[in-house]
């Protein structure tokens, strides 16, 4: 094969692979790592040349890998993280110290999977190339650590064949249960598979019997220490501060009070809390509290109650599934405005509108903006539509992101709040005309 002569190239490439982002698949068509760990063998098992902090979760991965990314940063280390999706640019998913893999990088390691390919047994799909790439590059500049999140669920996905010294589950709730099974407990089960021997598993869920599950699953694992939040760690206080929240953490090494999170929310406690237990059960010692309030000084976390405009304030959030907007909605009462809150909601397909538009209604929303990301999954805006009628709010259909955004902050007016959310193909397009400039070489956006 040529060389590529540009990132454009590369990622026509990757992107002629099947993309179970855009189209996920059902349980029946993923069932093993088999692939991947061949990948992995032809390009020297660069996934075992540096110690690992591996995240799972329904909801909060990306917050906490952030976090856990700068904390191991203020601590000196040179970092390599890994996530998903993309808001614009699919570099955004391979980054070292918090900047993403630059165009010739990612260029070179594209081609060299390219060369790679041919070899396996079976065609791999596009995120097993990316998780490829990243470890591969990770390895490449020698990185002290990498924290890596999941795609989907935990067992079966491309990522788990590392052999991270920590692993984490953020939380569990339905969401893409025809590959991960229709209970929780068969959902929590999935996720626990990350849990490897001789590691340290790090359970952020509270429900006791769900609990019970990944402590079963992680010690037929063979881990040597399971930390659940409640006992080991946990967000003793969480206070609404200026640009984010204040909190008060305990992990097994001590507590560390008044550490300001500067993001928005209630969760990003909880969050912060295992990040920060994370981080302590991955060097086997407290930080100090120095590095921690260094750490969590730093963190950014685009696309999560992020704020993107003032005078109507603007905030996008990737909520896509139920529990994700339940904890949107909840999160809204930190913002206390005097004109109205207007939602400007869009989604996929296999989501069930009612049930994603009850906690904005529940939390006040009374206007929304309904529209359709661009998306070979899309649901259209009329669906979305029927339901917010359904659910009590005012609605106006606007078909496009593009369409939608000026109408809501017209509605919202200069004291009023816009809230961007359902899909995070919804957040990408609303994001690019509110922060990001054009021009700007993409992939194919994120599936949710």
């Amino acid at each position: 094969m040529a060389t590529f002569t540009s990132l454009s190239d590369a990622l026509a490439w990757l992107d002629g692979h099947i993309d179970f982002e855009a189209k996920v698949p059902s349980r029946r068509s993923l069932p093993t790592l088999d692939r991947m760990r061949e990948l992995m063998t032809l390009l020297g098992d660069p996934q075992l040349a540096y110690p690992a902090i591996h995240l799972t979760g329904t909801n909060g991965k990306g917050s906490t890998a952030a976090m856990a990314t700068a904390l191991l940063g203020a601590r000196g280390l040179s970092i390599g993280t890994y996530t998903s999706p993309n808001l614009s640019r699919v570099n955004e998913r391979i980054s070292r110290g918090g900047s993403p893999i630059d165009d010739p990088s990612f260029t070179e390691v594209l081609h060299a999977l390219s060369l790679i390919e041919p070899s396996l047994s079976d065609r791999a799909t596009r995120f097993e190339l990316l998780t490829a790439a990243a470890f591969t590059w990770f390895a490449d500049v020698a990185v002290d650590a990498a924290v890596v999140e999941v795609g989907v669920g935990g067992t079966w996905d491309a990522t788990n064949v590392i052999d991270a010294v920590v692993a984490v589950l953020t939380n569990v709730s339905y969401d893409h249960t025809d590959v991960l099974g229709p209970t929780l407990e068969g959902i929590a089960r999935d996720k626990a598979g990350i849990v490897k021997p001789g590691s340290i598993a790090v359970i952020g869920i509270e429900d006791p019997d769900l609990v019970d599950v990944v402590r079963a699953v992680a010690d037929e694992a063979g881990a040597a220490q399971v930390w659940v939040r409640g006992e080991e760690f946990e967000c003793m206080s969480n206070r609404l501060a200026v640009g984010g929240r204040l909190v008060d953490l305990r992990t097994p090494g001590g507590v560390f009070p008044e550490i300001l999170v500067p993001l928005h929310g209630e969760h990003q406690g909880v969050n912060a809390a295992c990040a920060l237990a994370a981080v302590e059960a991955f060097f086997g010692a407290p930080l100090d509290p120095d590095v921690v309030a260094e750490g969590f000084a730093r963190v950014t976390v685009p696309g999560r109650l992020e704020v993107v405009g003032r005078r109507p304030l603007c905030l996008l959030d990737g909520a896509h599934n139920v529990a994700g907007m339940q904890v949107l909605a909840k999160a809204l009462g930190d913002f206390a405005l005097r004109g109205p809150t207007v939602a400007v909601v869009g989604m996929l397909t296999g989501r069930d509108p009612s049930a994603m538009l009850a906690p904005l209604a529940a939390a006040g929303v009374h206007t929304l903006v309904a529209c359709a990301p661009v998306a070979s999954r899309a649901q259209s805006a009329e669906a979305v539509a029927e339901a917010a009628r359904a659910a009590g709010m005012e609605v106006v259909v606007a078909g496009s992101v593009d369409d939608a955004v000026p109408i809501a902050r017209e509605l919202a007016g200069e004291e009023g709040l816009v809230v961007i959310a359902g899909s995070l193909y919804v957040v990408a397009e609303a994001r690019a005309l509110l922060v990001e400039q054009p021009g700007q070489p993409t992939s194919a956006p994120p599936g949710h």
